[in-house]
């Protein structure tokens, strides 16, 4: 029973009827004709038509009429609805593919060669044209249709298929064109059982779904990058957290000893471990510091200790000025430094230097710090935590871009080399 809005249904119900009118008024103009060559060419209808003919007639007029009507209710079937393009053999569509042409004519390429029973296709992608053969069946019987049929006398052995894909701004506009094997006036004749309107819509359906995994699929790409830069971002702050608890103790514990004995040297430590917390404070987000800020707070940092390890320990730095704006990773310096110091200078007796280099090279620029200290000859209680934290923040920042070398040192100690890309104002070369 038809069900909705009264004048849809009332259209429905006129087109329907217009389309079997049609049908079978033009196959009764063909009896008609072919009734009247007969007569001109044999003569005999003086007394009306022979039964056998008139029987014939019937019967075709009858296979015609309940065809006709079986095409109707399969259309809407198929398509929810009965008008003047739902009801024709021959199909249209035209679909926006938000691809570029050439992959959009890849994924009407593949939506058709999966669609059942297709054959002779011709796949032209420089044309950006797909032609295929589909095998038509009776939809009732899963067979071709009948001989006795009177609507599939006129060749309605096949349905073809004509997709044209059209280049336009980062997407392409699809042409997709389904119909009989077979010349337009034939359409007057016959039906197709709605296997064109079954084509079109199984075409225009897959397209769709290809569209949507890819949609799916890139906003999974997207959720799993902002994840993994949640994540890096994460272990970047870890790592910049990283701070060594024992050293702002032992700080602390000589400030509070200096201000008995030597008040003026325990301000001027509290002076510099001020301005090494106040360069240590997490940045926002992942962003890089520069090397003059690393620079300051390691140098913050070594004073502090100079005044605990006096004579012991020597610095000297060498770091150009234009080179201190270059971004740098933030504690990464630090890190350095304090390798340098615990497992090379503190375990030495007699102490020694720390230098901190910076120059300008063709791949960016290279910051070491060494030390004249022990070296990797020296029995050592460290994990290797730093210099893997500093392997694996050069990563995260900069992938293959950076780079970090250790050696030995001449004629003792370790020179740890960092390795990022910047460039430099002026061009010039500080080597």
């Amino acid at each position: 029973m038809l069900r909705g809005n009264p004048r849809t249904l009332v259209a429905a119900v006129i087109a329907s009827l217009f389309f079997i009118t049609r049908i079978v008024t033009a196959w009764f103009l063909l009896f008609m004709l072919a009734a009247m060559l007969w007569s001109g060419l044999f003569g005999g209808m003086q007394d009306g038509p022979p039964w056998p003919a008139v029987l014939v007639f019937l019967v075709t007029m009858a296979l015609v009429l309940t065809g006709a009507f079986s095409h109707v209710r399969r259309v809407r079937l198929i398509a929810g609805k009965v008008d003047a393009g739902t009801l024709a053999n021959r199909q249209r569509r035209q679909v926006e593919i938000p691809f570029e042409a050439g992959e959009a004519f890849d994924l009407v390429d593949a939506a058709i060669r999966e669609l059942p029973r297709t054959e002779e296709i011709e796949s032209a992608r420089d044309s950006l044209q797909v032609r295929a053969k589909v095998q038509r069946i009776d939809p009732y019987s899963n067979k071709s249709p009948s001989r006795f049929n009177p609507l599939a006398w006129l060749g309605n052995k096949r349905n073809q298929i004509l997709a044209t894909v059209t280049p336009g701004e980062g997407a392409g506009s699809l042409l997709l064109i389904c119909e009989p094997e077979s010349p337009a006036w034939s359409d007057w004749f016959k039906v197709d059982d709605g296997t064109n309107l079954e084509n079109a819509e199984a075409i225009t359906r897959a397209i769709t779904r290809r569209v949507a995994e890819r949609r799916r699929s890139e906003q999974a790409s997207v959720r799993q990058t902002v994840t993994e830069k949640e994540l890096t971002v994460a272990k970047l702050n870890l790592l910049h957290a990283q701070v060594e608890p024992h050293f702002l103790y032992n700080t602390l514990a000589s400030a509070q000893y200096l201000t008995r004995s030597d008040p003026q040297r325990a301000d001027e430590m509290l002076g510099n471990l001020i301005s090494y917390l106040r360069h240590s404070l997490p940045r926002t987000e992942d962003s890089l510091s520069t090397l003059g800020e690393e620079l300051e707070r390691a140098r913050a940092y070594l004073e502090i200790l100079q005044i605990r390890m006096g004579a012991r320990l020597n610095l000297q730095i060498d770091v150009p000025a234009p080179l201190q704006a270059v971004p740098f990773p933030a504690m990464m310096l630090q890190t350095l430094v304090e390798n340098a110091i615990k497992h090379g200078l503190e375990p030495k007796p007699g102490g020694g230097t720390i230098w901190i280099l910076a120059r300008s090279q063709e791949q960016g620029v290279a910051v070491t710090v060494a030390d004249d200290g022990q070296g990797f000859n020296a029995e050592s209680s460290g994990t290797g935590i730093g210099l893997k934290n500093v392997r694996e923040r050069l990563r995260l920042v900069y992938g293959a871009a950076a780079g970090f070398a250790i050696v030995a040192n001449f004629p003792s100690g370790v020179a740890a080399t960092i390795t990022v890309p910047g460039a430099i104002d002026g061009g010039a070369d500080h080597a």
